[in-house]
């Protein structure tokens, strides 16, 4: 379950304080709009850890413990912390219950990026598995019925596809795309319908391939026999996963999958 997810289903039954990083200067542990959530008990997601997190946990506590505090306060990240990242961090605290989860459960997957995964199978399956847990909105798709286990998150929308090319259409724009079907043939369909939107859109940052570079290979010259150039095909990656990783386990392969996303998320 991600963070979000788990936020929101503590929520229901039991009021918070969200913090929230409003803004930052200099050399901060983490950015503008990342969250924690602070319950009587326990915690849900980070805004930096350390000194400035004990900080702002208890002043959370207070507020969400009183009904009253400042709801926002400015941390300089230095010795008076006790942390040596020298910059400057503004949270802003907000105190949320049971009616706000339908509008903060909207507000936190407005910072989702999209990912498409063509591909119910073991890598798939573990691809799947590694992204519920990273800031990801996450659309399955397959061609083949019940190919879905049976209890998967609902964090995660399921589509079957037939013929499975016909989904690229309707994909989220900014949309990352895996292709690592059980066909071969299925994934020279989807490649050459996710260049075929990039022509008209441009709205697919990466399209990733699993496969080696001799499957690359025989794809360039079939997709290149259906007019693609040479510029169009350089926009897909194949092999997927950060270079220098040569385990093909699946859960191996989930892991460097998710980092080259993580690296292409501007």
């Amino acid at each position: 379950m991600s963070e979000s997810s788990l936020f929101l289903t503590q929520l229901a039954d039991h009021g918070a304080v969200l913090v929230t990083v409003q803004s930052t200067r200099g050399s901060t542990p983490r950015e503008a709009g990342a969250w924690m959530a602070v319950f009587s008990g326990t915690t849900v997601g980070t805004v930096g850890g350390g000194h400035l997190e004990f900080e702002a946990t208890a002043h959370a506590r207070a507020l969400l413990q009183h009904g009253c505090g400042e709801l926002e306060l400015r941390y300089t990240l230095g010795p008076s912390l006790g942390q040596c990242c020298g910059g400057e961090v503004v949270l802003h605290f907000e105190r949320v219950g049971a009616p706000d989860v339908g509008r903060l459960g909207q507000r936190l997957a407005g910072g989702l990026t999209p990912v498409a995964l063509f591909g119910g199978g073991h890598v798939g399956r573990a691809v799947v598995q590694v992204l519920l847990n990273l800031p990801m909105d996450l659309t399955w798709i397959d061609s083949r019925d019940e190919i879905f286990p049976p209890d998967l998150s609902s964090q995660v929308r399921c589509e079957h596809s037939d013929p499975v090319q016909a989904a690229v259409a309707d994909l989220v724009p900014q949309s990352r795309v895996l292709i690592m079907s059980f066909s071969h043939a299925e994934d020279l369909d989807i490649v050459a319908a996710c260049l075929s939107r990039q022509r008209k859109h441009g709205d697919l940052p990466y399209i990733g391939l699993i496969g080696s570079k001799t499957k690359w290979a025989s794809f360039r010259q079939r997709l290149q026999a259906r007019g693609f150039t040479e510029a169009e095909l350089a926009q897909v990656t194949c092999p997927i996963g950060v270079p220098g990783i040569t385990d093909k386990r699946p859960q191996v392969i989930a892991v460097s999958v998710a980092a080259q996303i993580l690296q292409v998320f501007g």
